[in-house]
């Protein structure tokens, strides 16, 4: 038998009451119990009967599995060794979300001094958002030429040519965010 059951019942019943935003009285008169059984239920310490957990999970509008599942961990961490790196030239490219998310690509890049490489034209009507974290960033798109510092920000059409440049000596650290166009 599992020794923390009782915890992570009440742990769970906590977690679903508060993100529904009401209190251990409201959530007893829904299920139909006292509060100060509620109460003892979501400090772990109590041993409730099948009755009672039917109740609380019909109020909490969960199946009973769910109150006696382990905890859904709120955060997960990644590593960056986990992160999806690629290189062109002597660019590495680093996407910073470990999972898509539907129409946006976040990327981080580091481009060594005098490093360059041309952008991919995306499809029609995206958006891009280029911004400078260190060093000096060159964007070249549609005949125009940009030249970003620290915490400078060029949005510009990613379904055209575009390039990257570093034109100093130094390293160059930038996010790139393409914002694709809904297809269809």
């Amino acid at each position: 038998m599992d020794e923390d059951l009782p915890g992570r019942l009440g742990t769970n019943m906590r977690a679903l009451r508060e993100r529904r935003g009401l209190s251990q009285h409201q959530m007893a008169k829904l299920a139909g119990i006292p509060r100060p059984t509620w109460s003892n239920l979501e400090s772990g310490t109590a041993n409730p009967t099948l009755q009672v957990l039917t109740r609380v999970a019909a109020a909490l509008q969960v199946r009973l599995e769910e109150l006696l599942a382990p905890p859904r961990g709120t955060a997960r961490l990644h590593s960056v060794a986990s992160l999806t790196v690629r290189r062109r030239g002597a660019v590495t490219i680093r996407r910073l979300l470990p999972e898509p998310l539907p129409g946006l690509e976040i990327e981080r890049m580091e481009l060594p001094p005098g490093a360059a490489f041309a952008g991919i034209p995306h499809t029609e009507g995206t958006r891009e958002y280029l911004t400078c974290e260190s060093g000096t960033i060159e964007l070249s798109t549609a005949g125009d030429r940009f030249t970003l510092s620290p915490g400078d920000v060029v949005v510009f059409r990613g379904d055209q040519k575009h390039g990257y440049r570093n034109p100093t000596r130094q390293p160059t650290v930038a996010y790139s965010v393409v914002a694709f166009s809904p297809v269809g």
